[in-house]
This record gives C-alpha cells, sequence and structure tokens, in this order.
C-alpha cells in the first residue's frame, strides 16, 4: 500500500496510554490533521514516527511508507520530514549552511550543495539572505528557512508539528498558507498535528481527533 501508514500504535508515558491502537493512512499528496489538546500525546506520536521518541516514553505499532516497513528502522533510514514548534536553525552557521547541512550525502560536490541550498532559498521568497545568520531573520523567514532545510532532505512524508504556533496571529495566518501549499505541492504524504481549528480548516483535508474524549451517555 501506498502512502504513510500506521497500523495498532500505542504510546504510553509514565504509565498513562495517551494513544490506544491507532491506525490512520496517508495517501501521497494528502494532508490529515490530528487534532488535539496541548499535553495530549501529540509530539510523542510524531517523534515515534520519526523514530525520535525520548527515554520515558514508549511506542509500539506497525509504520509503513509506500509498502516499506519503518517502525524497526533507525531514525535516518526513515526519510521523515519534521516541521517543528520553533525552527531551530543552527545558530553557529548561516542560513545557507544550514540548508547545506541537510541535503543528502550523496550529493558530494560543493558547488552543487551551494547551489541547491541558494536555489531552495530562492524558492521560499528568502533569495540573497544566505550568508545571513539565522538569528538575524524574522519569525516568517526562519519557518521559511526551516521548510526549506526539510525539503532539501529529500524526505519521503512529512511531519508538520504544530509549526506555526509561535508565530503572532497576523503571521501566522500567511506563513501557514505558505507551509501548507508547498507541502501539498511536494506530492508527499503530509500528517500535521495541532490543537488549532484555524490550522486545521487551513489545511482543508481529513482532520481526524484520536484524543476526543467521547461523550457522556445522555441521561434517560
Amino acid at each position: 500500500m501506498t502512502g504513510l501508514v500506521l497500523a495498532d500504535v500505542t504510546i504510553r508515558a509514565g504509565g498513562q496510554t495517551l494513544l490506544d491502537a491507532f491506525d490512520l493512512t496517508v495517501a501521497p499528496g494528502e494532508i490529515v490533521t490530528l487534532m488535539g489538546p496541548s499535553g495530549a500525546g501529540k509530539s510523542s506520536l510524531l517523534a515515534w514516527i520519526a523514530g525520535t521518541l525520548p527515554p520515558g516514553i514508549e511506542g509500539s505499532g506497525r509504520l509503513g511508507l509506500d509498502g516499506r516497513r519503518l517502525d524497526q528502522l533507525p531514525p535516518e533510514q526513515r526519510r521523515m520530514g519534521l516541521l517543528l514548534q520553533e525552527p531551530l536553525l543552527f545558530p553557529h552557521m548561516t542560513v545557507a549552511a544550514n540548508l547545506v547541512f541537510a541535503i543528502p550525502r550523496h550529493v558530494k560536490d560543493r558547488k552543487v550543495r551551494r547551489a541547491k541550498a541558494e536555489a531552495a532559498l530562492a524558492e521560499v521568497g528568502l533569495e540573497g539572505l544566505g550568508s545571513r545568520d539565522p538569528r538575524t531573520l524574522s519569525g516568517g523567514q526562519k519557518s521559511r528557512a526551516a521548510l526549506a532545510r526539510c525539503l532539501l532532505a529529500e524526505p519521503e512524508a512529512l511531519l508538520l508539528d504544530e509549526p506555526f504556533v509561535s508565530l503572532d496571529s497576523d503571521l501566522r495566518a500567511e506563513i501557514r498558507s505558505f507551509v501548507l501549499a508547498r507541502a501539498s505541492s511536494t506530492g508527499l504524504p503530509v500528517l500535521l498535528v495541532t490543537h488549532d481549528q484555524g490550522d486545521a480548516e487551513a489545511a482543508a483535508g481529513r482532520i481526524v481527533e484520536p484524543w476526543a474524549r467521547p461523550r457522556e451517555a445522555a441521561r434517560s
């Protein structure tokens, strides 16, 4: 089966079950939004998919991508592109060097790697800013640079972990629209987790709420 496939996924932390026997398939080119309140375990689910669960949190289940089993592979072999709540650009590197760092090792020529980084910056509206210190970028520019870096890594699926939460309301709508449009255009399966209804509506795809509490039965 093509796309990103989660089967019977369970996440536990501190003796508590955060997610129980969860199934989901995200088709290529589809954006699926997982809605849930803060602290529900949304980021833990993405960390399990990426293979980066921290100590103290356990995950089980099956993870597949385009027919390949991934849950038993190390993170670097899963080919997941991850956008986090903070852009996390390396402060000791220029903006361009941040992007070059993400390019896979099979691209060996330094000039080619630099050219790819500069082209990626131009694609996200940051042409000419490659020599800048990341700390001098605005919040929106950092988000665009982080997206460009993510895509340069040649991922086979995209995981968006509330990447707009740190932006102010005016900028949030602009960057959200840009990131989601760019993510959709890649043709990759995209999984967005958020607690914000506006994010879910902007994604314009399926909305899944595995953490929703069942409604109380009506009293007779």
